[in-house]
Order: structure tokens, then C-alpha cells, then sequence
């Protein structure tokens, strides 16, 4: 059992996790980007995505067994989210998972092994359920584990029997329930009763092949795909009412709170709903935003936008006028950045999205009132009393106007507002959003699906043309195929042929433009759907029809951009194997125009010498003028020839390979130099560990590193001027700023504690005599932890056979209460440990210690005093 499972962080949590299922020889994958790979989906929904093709039986797993932690994005019940406990946009999906390596068995075992022996859960609080006609996993559970067959709950296809689809690899699951409540027994258990039971783990069997007639064919290779949620376990580990005070959202909210000047312990529902909205929203949009998610109209552009003007109409609803978005941003960010570098690396991108959406909204907002008063005056002529929830329904999805709003502004015009007509036309949106629920942007894909059966597949001649002439074959505007586009539209558009590279193996898509006659079509992106480049861009100049003749232009600089970072990506990864360890593989890339990022298996960080080693070795490749050498081979033989390819990467019979000989082959689909030397220069940023065994590397090469060095030259010059020093004195004035820092805190420490004997020794007139002992229970103003627990001490040895316990409010939101108690009053039963830990429930807190010293917090201050005449209460009892 873990030493202290009283209280763990949801980072603790997730890393116990992690490493259990490693030390069970399960390799420790990076969460996948929240935008998929697979054509199918939206957004990452779900722990197994990144995995479907394997389960598919479309890709060859690398490893027999892996475990993740997965960030997940799901908007289908949106309207849920802060209404519940539980229901959120952005969740982490913690999961095992084996290819065809241990199945039903060993996933129980191992289930019930972390939950009761590792995170500490008693038997007497969990409840399994299995599929009713799962007899081999209701063995298990009963015989093997010897779950007590009252606790073992069957349950009917649609809550345990999980599918990809309506054909293919299927199977039941079993599930974990955490019970509240185990003292009303066994009988008539409801998994229903979400007030006693929260399901934290779900046991995927994946045994089945189901055919188009509905028969269910046993697969050759059984599958396991688990996943437990990190917040429902952060919930009950830290023994909170709810998913949204856990130390993975609740600073969110009180950085909400602090801006809006409340105290969420002391607001409405409707107030704390607000902030539990805002919570969850902005860990979605930052996350969304650092993996390169832009907002728009269409697609998960549109899911980032709506995201984005719910935390402001949140905000407003709570009393917030002005722009905030940022300042609790910075606050998701400091609690992800730990297990997601990425959002600190893309804090800049990131905070200037939000800045942009949230300005242009409340913009439009504004405009919302304007068409509200124009409602008002229109009903006050027409005779009329309520305005229709068709109108409230337009204003709040429309221009993002909350119906709370609206009503108070009617009501202020004495008019009523129609909230049954404004829930149905609710309600038909919430049905829309159900219909395109886990689905790719139906926009998009589902019209080319429609046009499939009338255009051929994207011919692709990026590889060695720039430019090419071309047939406009499609065109979307928000995902609906249209005959012609106008100037100022966003679209997308489908060519018979391109030059321009789709986003694919870590590579973003292609910039340019499209243009012909009076037309030009600037291209932002272009993304594979299925057999189709779609080029997303919008119309500078004249209109834009279905069978036009065009001109398709990359943009050559930032072609030449990602070339010289995507080489590099290959000569990285040959001097890691060649430096470090030749079993390191890549566990994930990023290339894009001014960066590149590797994601690798390494045990361990690397040292500094090997991070110089590994620069130096690289930019003697490119200075060595390497030439590239690509062919097309069938797959045995590339790998035969030792190409590397990258784990759960589908390949087909012929694959493209990137062979810089003597130095690097790989097996890629990018586009890349011709030369090394191309390249020009190699520059490693940084290097940091992104999960438990997997490390990352991010650097900047060829025209980009010109970019690096003016940003680097920038603020060396700014810290110059303002330290009024030369750069190269810029490293002796910080650590003297340091050391003068270091000096002035333990100075106010030492003050601190000072102070607080001050205060305390005043307290020795109130000593109380209770039998042979002396108590002394007290609150003191202000002293901070450490400096109220050395009063306590203190105030014990001038004391006879005592007990002292004091309580303070460091700080808004804390309380901090020790207890110091001696031999004497050891003997009388009393642990200074469990004494604080459950006077500190009191004020929603815990904590514990020593039998003679221990110092407990908790949550809410106004509980104090009652929590301190607890204690003395209780001190009395049992030493009088």
C-alpha cells in the first residue's frame, strides 16, 4: 500500500499509476495529441484511441503491453458539465492495455491489486459488475479474488458489453465501483445511485469479432483495454464531494473566484456551477490551444471557440465585466505543466488565443444587447408580454447571451421570457450535438463521403513539384458542399491533384495559395480525409467554383522550414541511439515550421555533456553534407535493410524510406532536404521528461534557428538594460539577487516564528487544569504551518503533563491546526496524529503525525472554532 493514501494528488495518482503497470513490464506511452489520427473522430475521446488500429488489426504493436495516461475531450453532454459531480469536457483516462499478451486473469488481478493494496481502498468499499452472461469474469471475481457474490452486480449489453462499432473487435467489460456508503449492506445495490456508487475503473475483455449478421466470432488475439479516471480517483482519494474540488480543478476555480471577488464555500448553486464551468472549460481550451487547435467556425475549431465564450459568459454571470481568460489559464498551466510540458512550452500561443476570442466575443456580446433592446421594443408594440424562447434560444447561441441575462433585462422592462419554448430549442440542439457525437467534424467528412462516390482520390506530387495546375473538385463551406464560393469565405477545399503536403507523422500540412482567373485562395492547412487532401483556407479575391482550373502554390519558405526540421527530427533520433542507448525509440513528433519536438523511451534524463554530444554529432552530419537517398521498397526488405519505423505506425506492402546513408533510415512519409547540409544549423532548446519513461526534446534548425537566436538576443538585451549590467554580468547579478532573496526569507522566517511565540506566550494565562494535566487550546491569528507548530512546542515545555492545540488561518481558503501532546497524555489513549486528523474534518481537512507532534489542515476557516471546541472537548473528556 502506497505510505500515505490518506491524501494523494492527482499527479501522484497518476504517476503511482503509471509505474505500477511498469514494473509490470507494460511500456509507458505519452498521452496522443487531442486531435486524432484517426479519420472517424473529432477529438481524442477516449483512453484506447490511439490504439484502435491495433485493435483493428491494421497495425503491428511494438510492444505486447503499454499503459497511458490519455487527455480526452468529450462536449456530447456539454450541458452537464458543472451540474454534476462528475461530468466534464477535458479528462485524463488512466489505462493498461495488452496486445494479444494477458487477458481476463491477469487485468482482474492486477485491478484489484492497485485499488486495495496500492491506492488502499478496503474491500468493504468496492463493487465489481461484469456482463450478465460473463460467467468467467464473475468466477474470477468470486473465486479468485473472493469478492462476495452480493458485490459482483450483472449487468445488460448496453452498460458492460463495449464495441468499436456495429462490426469488428467487441467484448464485455467489468467494472470497479468505489461505495460510499458500504454501511447499508448488500442487499438491493443500485450502481445507479450516484450518490453512494462512482464507477473509477472499467476492464474492457476484448475476445470477439462481430460479423454484419451479428455473430460473435472468438478472436485469435484477446485484447485488454482498461481505463480509470484520474479525477474520480482524485475525488475519492481526497475524500472531496465532487470531481471539481480536487487539486486538478478546484485552483482553477478559486483563481476564478478571486478574480470575481467571492468565496465559493459561501455562494449559491447557480454561482458555484458557474465556476465549476469555468474550471473544467479552461483546462479543455488550454490544453486544446497547446496542441495546436485553433479556433474557427468548423470542426474542433468550433468546439475551441464555444468552449472559449462559455468561460466568458460564465465569468459574466458571476460578475466578472473585463478580460480574465488569461489569468486563470495561468493557473491550468502551472497545474498541467508537470505531466504536459507542452502547455508551459505554448503558454505564449495559448494566452494570445484566448486573449483574441475572448476580446472579439465580448464584442459580440455587446452586439447581443443591442438585438435584445431591439426584441424588447418589438414585443412593447406588438402588445406582447413574454419574449419567445425562440429569440432568448438565438441570443444565447447566437451571440453567446445567457438566458439569465436575458431575463433580467426583461424583467427590468417588466417582461417575462419563454424558458419552456427556450429549453426545447435547447433541447433540439443538444439532440444535434448527440447525433454528431464522436464523429468526425460531419462537416467535413461526411459530405466527402457523399462526394466520394463522384471524385477520385487527391493525387499528391508535393514530393518533387511546388506547383501544379489543378481541378477543383469540391468545395465545403462549414462542412456543407457548396457549387461556389465568394471572397471572404473560410472553406475547404478538395483538388484532383496537389503539391501541397497533408498534416501526417508528426509533419503539419502545407501553406500557399490557390488562385486562377480573379481568384486567389490563401491555404492556412491542409488535412487528409481518407483518400482526400483538404485545403483549408479562405477566399482573398473573386469566387470560387466547383470545375475551375487553378494553380496550386506552396509557400516554398516554409516548406524549406519543415524539411529542415523534419531531417533533423531523423538525425536526432540516429544521434540519441548513437550517444545515449541504440534501444531509445520514438514515442512521438512534432514538425512544424519553426520547431521540432521527439518524444523518446529513456529511463532516465539526460546529462548535459549528452545533450552537447548529441548537438555536436548532429551538426557534424549536416556539416558533412549527407545526401539523401529515398526509395520505395516493400517493407520486409526496408526493414531487412535496418529502417527504423516508429511504434503502432500503420505501414502497407511498399513503404517510402529516407536513407541518409551511414548516418540514419527511416521509413516516412514527410517531406525532407535533399541534402544535410541544407539544414544549415541544429539547436537543441530544452529537454525534459514528458511521463515516466519517456523523455522530449525540443529544437529549432535551418532559417528557424535565425527566429531563436533574435528572441534570445532580445531578452538578454532587455535583462541588460534593466539590471543596467553587460550580458555576460548577467549571471553573477542573478545570483546575488538570489542570495539576497534567500537571505531577506529566512529572515522573515525567523521573524514569522518569533512573532508567533510572541503571541503564544500569552496564551500560557489561560491555562486550564483538567486532572494532572494542563491543556492549552487556542486560535492564533495569522501564524503560518511551521511557525504554529514551534509555538505548540514551545508552549508544552512550559507546561505540566500537557496538551496543547492550536489552530490559525495562514490564508484565505487554509487552516493549519497542531497538536502537541505528552507522554502523559500519551498514555491516556491520546495520539497527537489521529487526535488533529479528525479535529481537521471539521474544517475539510485531514492530516496526522507523531503521537507527540502532529499538524493537520483544512479548508474552512469559518469551521475553526468549532473544530477547536471540539478538541477541547474532547481533551477534557478523556483526561478529566
Amino acid at each position: 500500500m502506497y505510505s500515505n493514501p490518506q491524501y494523494l494528488s492527482g499527479n501522484e495518482i497518476r504517476n503511482i499509476f503509471l509505474n505500477f503497470f511498469a514494473q509490470r513490464d507494460h511500456q509507458i506511452l505519452p498521452s496522443a495529441s487531442l486531435v486524432p489520427e484517426d479519420p472517424t473522430v473529432l477529438l481524442t475521446i477516449a483512453g484506447m484511441l490511439p490504439f484502435k488500429p491495433i485493435f483493428l488489426g491494421q497495425r503491428t504493436p511494438e510492444f505486447k503491453r503499454a499503459t497511458t495516461s490519455q487527455k480526452c475531450i468529450r462536449t456530447n453532454d456539454i450541458e452537464n458539465v458543472g451540474r454534476t459531480k462528475r461530468h466534464h469536457t477535458f479528462f485524463e483516462m488512466l489505462g493498461n492495455f495488452s496486445f494479444g499478451d494477458y487477458f481476463k486473469e491477469q487485468a482482474i488481478a492486477w485491478g484489484w491489486e492497485i485499488s486495495t493494496q496500492v491506492f488502499g481502498f478496503s474491500p468493504n468499499n468496492l463493487v465489481v459488475s461484469v456482463f450478465e452472461e460473463d460467467d468467467e469474469a464473475f468466477a474470477i471475481w468470486r473465486d479468485q479474488i473472493g469478492v462476495p457474490v452480493a458485490r459482483i452486480k450483472r449487468l445488460g449489453e448496453d452498460d458492460n458489453f463495449w464495441a468499436l462499432g456495429p462490426t469488428g473487435p467487441c467484448g464485455p467489460c467489468s467494472e470497479i465501483y468505489y461505495d460510499f456508503h458500504p454501511e447499508r449492506g448488500d442487499d438491493n445495490i443500485d450502481l445507479e445511485d450516484d450518490s453512494r456508487f462512482i464507477e473509477f475503473y472499467n476492464l474492457v475483455f476484448m475476445q470477439y469479432n462481430r460479423d454484419t449478421s451479428g455473430n460473435l466470432t472468438p478472436l485469435q488475439n484477446k485484447n485488454i483495454d482498461t481505463g480509470m479516471g484520474l479525477e474520480r480517483m482524485a475525488q475519492i482519494l481526497q475524500k472531496v464531494p465532487n470531481n471539481y474540488e480536487t487539486d486538478l480543478i478546484f485552483p482553477i476555480i478559486q483563481t476564478a473566484a478571486q478574480i470575481a471577488a467571492i468565496d465559493y464555500h459561501k455562494s449559491d448553486e447557480k454561482t458555484k456551477t458557474s465556476l465549476k464551468v469555468i474550471g473544467d472549460h479552461v483546462r479543455s481550451v488550454v490544453h486544446m490551444i497547446a496542441d495546436e487547435i485553433r479556433a474557427s467556425n468548423v470542426g474542433r475549431g468550433y468546439v475551441l471557440r464555444r468552449l472559449i465564450r462559455r468561460v466568458v459568459r460564465h465569468g459574466r454571470l458571476i460578475g466578472i465585466s473585463g478580460e480574465f481568460t488569461t489569468q486563470i489559464a495561468e493557473t491550468a498551466i502551472a497545474l498541467s505543466e508537470s505531466a504536459y510540458p507542452n502547455v508551459r512550452q505554448r503558454e505564449a500561443a495559448i494566452k494570445a488565443e484566448l486573449q483574441r476570442e475572448e476580446s472579439n466575443f465580448l464584442r459580440t456580446l455587446d452586439r447581443g444587447e443591442k438585438l435584445l433592446e431591439e426584441i424588447i421594443q418589438e414585443v412593447k408594440q406588438q402588445g406582447e408580454t413574454q419574449i419567445s424562447g425562440e429569440s432568448a434560444f438565438t441570443l444565447y447561441d447566437t451571440y453567446g447571451f445567457p438566458l439569465e441575462l436575458t431575463q433580467e433585462v426583461a424583467e427590468e422592462n417588466n417582461l417575462t421570457v419563454d424558458e419552456i419554448g427556450f429549453n426545447a430549442e435547447m433541447q433540439k440542439q443538444v439532440e444535434r450535438a448527440k447525433a454528431a457525437h464522436e464523429t468526425i467534424d460531419l462537416t467535413v467528412q461526411g459530405s466527402l463521403d457523399k462526394l466520394a462516390e463522384h471524385i477520385h482520390a487527391t493525387e499528391f506530387l508535393g514530393y518533387t513539384q511546388p506547383a501544379t495546375t489543378a481541378k477543383v473538385e469540391a468545395i465545403l463551406v462549414e462542412g456543407v458542399s457548396q457549387e461556389e464560393a465568394e471572397a471572404g469565405t473560410e472553406v475547404q477545399i478538395v483538388l484532383d491533384k496537389t503539391p501541397f503536403y497533408a498534416e501526417s507523422g508528426g509533419q503539419i500540412g502545407d501553406r500557399g495559395y490557390i488562385s486562377g482567373d480573379g481568384i486567389v485562395i490563401r491555404v492556412e492547412d491542409v488535412k487528409k480525409e481518407s483518400d482526400f487532401f483538404v485545403h483549408f483556407g479562405r477566399i482573398e479575391r473573386g469566387t470560387l467554383r466547383v470545375g475551375d482550373n487553378v494553380n496550386a502554390q506552396i509557400d516554398p519558405g516554409c516548406r524549406r522550414r519543415a524539411q529542415a526540421n523534419h531531417t533533423a527530427t531523423h538525425l536526432l533520433q540516429a544521434a540519441l541511439k548513437k550517444i545515449v542507448d541504440d534501444s531509445i525509440s520514438q514515442a512521438g513528433s512534432l514538425v512544424s515550421f519553426d520547431r521540432l519536438r521527439f518524444d523518446f523511451n529513456c529511463p532516465r534524463a539526460l546529462t548535459a555533456e549528452e545533450v552537447q554530444q548529441i548537438e555536436e554529432q548532429v551538426n557534424t552530419w549536416i556539416a558533412e553534407a549527407h545526401a539523401a537517398k529515398i526509395e520505395v521498397l516493400p517493407l520486409a526488405e526496408a526493414k531487412a535493410r535496418g529502417a527504423v519505423a516508429m511504434f503502432g505506425e500503420k505501414y502497407g506492402d511498399q513503404v517510402r524510406v529516407i536513407d541518409f546513408p551511414s548516418v540514419s533510415m527511416e521509413l516516412c512519409g514527410g517531406t525532407h532536404v535533399s541534402n544535410t547540409a541544407e539544414i544549415g544549423v541544429f539547436k537543441i532548446i530544452s529537454e525534459a521528461g514528458v511521463a515516466s519513461g519517456v523523455r522530449r526534446i525540443e529544437a529549432v534548425s535551418g532559417p528557424a534557428i535565425l527566429d531563436y537566436l533574435n528572441l534570445r538576443d532580445k531578452v538578454v538585451k532587455d535583462l541588460s538594460d534593466r539590471f543596467k549590467v553587460k550580458p555576460e554580468e548577467l549571471p553573477d547579478r542573478v545570483t546575488n539577487l538570489q542570495n539576497e532573496l534567500r537571505n531577506s526569507q529566512k529572515e522573515l522566517e525567523t521573524l514569522k516564528v518569533q512573532l508567533a511565540i510572541a503571541k503564544s506566550d500569552t496564551l500560557l494565562q489561560t491555562v486550564e487544569t483538567v486532572g494532572n494535566h494542563q491543556i492549552i487550546v487556542a486560535q492564533l491569528e495569522d501564524v503560518d504551518p511551521q511557525s504554529l507548530k514551534t509555538a505548540a512546542e514551545r508552549l508544552l515545555q512550559k507546561i505540566v503533563n500537557g496538551a496543547v492545540v492550536l489552530g490559525s488561518v495562514p490564508e484565505e481558503g487554509k487552516v493549519s491546526i497542531v497538536a502537541a501532546f505528552s507522554p502523559e497524555v500519551n498514555k491516556k489513549g491520546l495520539q497527537a496524529g489521529k487526535f488533529v486528523g479528525a479535529i481537521a474534518k471539521i474544517c475539510g481537512g485531514g492530516g496526522g503525525g507523531r503521537p507527540n507532534l502532529a499538524q493537520a489542515g483544512g479548508r474552512d476557516a469559518s469551521k475553526l472554532p468549532d473544530a477547536l471546541r471540539q478538541a477541547e472537548s474532547d481533551l477534557k473528556s478523556v483526561l478529566g
